[in-house]
């Protein structure tokens, strides 16, 4: 017991050990990984941010920046110790199989089953304040489980996940706009956002049992999906747009 205990605050000291930031800093693969879960967060979750901005409106202008900057302190806290624990708990064959069929789960749920009863529209309530604040707090909890969750399907360093949930976060809250008017000019991507899920999840699983993807071959998958994604879409724009001249 005592040396579970010891692995575990082990596993914790990485985020305040310089070594390990600094070879995660210096390492361009941990960039790329770190690239692939901000666009990840971005695409998946730009919509969150615009509910989160509804949840505050209610509230006068000034307290509607600091209820949302504690939803984002709360959202930080959330991933350093969920990172910290699930890097630890990932080692562990059952759970990365789990971990990897909930994912598969997430990504068939949106791709394949119509959700019924769901209009998008988020009821202002005119909370108070602080009862706000953890509306928000629970809101960003709830939107950074899956991610961080997908997170470990890519990676096991606590700070390449840290710095793509930290980078992803500020992503959705800060270009919001932009990923939602990339959705709309290109609407494949967000369905190519959970495929490439589907590929992460398949990846948790096969590592559970000893069968690793390469850098390499990850990189050229993610490439060549959203690449051919966007090629796609050109491709369907023009032979719409050649359809309606010939009309």
């Amino acid at each position: 017991m005592s040396d579970f205990f010891q692995s575990f605050v082990d596993n914790f000291m990485n985020f305040f050990s310089w070594d390990v930031l600094s070879a995660t800093l210096t390492d361009p693969v941990n960039w790329g990984i770190i690239g692939t879960l901000v666009l990840l967060e971005g695409l998946l979750s730009a919509d969150n941010a615009l509910v989160l901005a509804v949840m505050v409106k209610h509230l006068p202008k000034e307290q509607q920046k600091r209820a949302l900057f504690y939803g984002l302190l709360g959202a930080y806290i959330f991933r350093f110790i969920a990172i910290g624990v699930g890097t630890f708990l990932v080692q562990i064959t059952w759970i990365k199989v789990a971990g990897g069929a909930y994912l598969l789960w997430i990504a068939y749920s949106n791709l394949f089953m119509k959700k019924h009863g769901e209009d998008g529209e988020v009821k202002n309530k005119g909370l108070s304040f602080w009862r706000t604040v953890l509306a928000v707090e629970i809101m960003d909890i709830a939107f950074s489980v899956d991610s961080v969750l997908a997170a470990f399907g890519v990676s096991d360093k606590v700070w390449v996940l840290f710095l793509g949930g930290i980078l992803g976060v500020l992503m959705m809250r800060g270009v919001a706009q932009i990923f939602l008017k990339l959705i709309d000019k290109i609407p494949e991507l967000e369905k190519t956002a959970f495929i490439l899920i589907i590929v992460i999840g398949l990846k948790m699983i096969a590592g559970a049992f000893g069968f690793h993807i390469s850098h390499v071959v990850f990189f050229s998958v993610i490439i060549a999906l959203f690449g051919g994604t966007i090629i796609l879409s050109m491709l369907r724009k023009k032979d719409k747009s050649g359809s309606v001249k010939e009309s």
